[in-house]
């Protein structure tokens, strides 16, 4: 993951978008440390749900047994 400081983002800044578009990963630094990150867009979109809509069954839903919770320290 390379990373730019600012200055040089706000000179290439056409071209670090071009590259986050292809899938590329940046990040930005400030007095050397990193303050922001230049991702893809679809990176960022929301995941669609439901894709275990109906595989966890009713038993992933119930409470645990004492003696589960006990085990866990609950």
């Amino acid at each position: 993951m390379p990373k730019v400081n600012v200055r040089e983002a706000k000179a290439q800044l056409s071209k670090l978008v071009e590259r986050a578009h292809r899938g590329e990963e940046i990040i930005i630094t400030k007095g050397g440390k990193p303050c922001a990150r230049l991702v893809p867009l679809e990176s960022l979109l929301p995941r669609k749900g439901g894709w275990l809509a109906g595989k966890l069954g009713k038993k992933f839903w119930e409470p645990l047994p004492d003696e589960e919770l006990v085990a866990l320290g609950e």
